[in-house]
């Protein structure tokens, strides 16, 4: 498992110097990080460690695993680490591209959205990799109320979360962002 850890940690570093690349900022733009950024629509939320859309890379953690262990339960672990890990690197590096954060922009309530920062964009794939973690270590009861809990949460609190987020991108429904921006 240390090896999996290891080859994780070395992907979400490749992931981080691709972002570079592309052009990602390092750190917001205000010239210093936070720990947590809980304004939404702000530009500087994704460019912080933590926001209100870190519990969603929390829950690809859990989902990554349930999926992995339904597909894929004869790889060890460590080995289903790593593929998580490299769609979560993947997802990082797609969803910082300009045709991701245009449909962003354009479909959900997101306006003031213009990326993650890179050290955002670690923290997302750090958050993932607990995620991961704790499928491994709960009760199975645990980890769905972990992820009914932090859907509920952010939905409550900021009128968005993962599920919201995915059904924005791929489509769009002008009732929900309507109730999104109604708060």
């Amino acid at each position: 498992m240390t090896r999996a850890i290891i080859a994780s940690l070395l992907i979400v570093a490749a992931a981080a110097v691709l972002l570079l690349a592309m052009g990602r900022i390092p750190i917001c733009e205000c010239g210093y990080v936070k720990l947590w950024h809980g304004q939404t629509m702000s530009a500087e939320n994704s460019q912080h460690l933590m926001d209100w859309y870190t519990p969603s890379h929390l829950l690809h953690g859990l989902a990554f695993y349930f999926l992995l262990w339904l597909g894929a339960r004869r790889l060890p672990l460590g080995t289903r680490l790593v593929i998580a890990t490299l769609v979560e690197a993947a997802w990082e590096i797609v969803e910082n591209s300009p045709a991701i954060i245009d449909r962003y922009r354009a479909v959900t309530i997101s306006l003031d959205y213009y990326g993650d920062s890179v050290i955002n964009s670690v923290a997302d794939m750090l958050m993932m990799m607990v995620g991961f973690w704790l499928a491994r270590v709960l009760p199975v009861r645990a980890s769905v109320l972990l992820f009914v809990a932090a859907e509920a949460m952010t939905i409550w609190l900021i009128r968005d979360g993962l599920i919201l987020n995915v059904l924005m991108l791929i489509w769009p429904s002008d009732i929900v962002r309507d109730w999104q921006t109604a708060g």
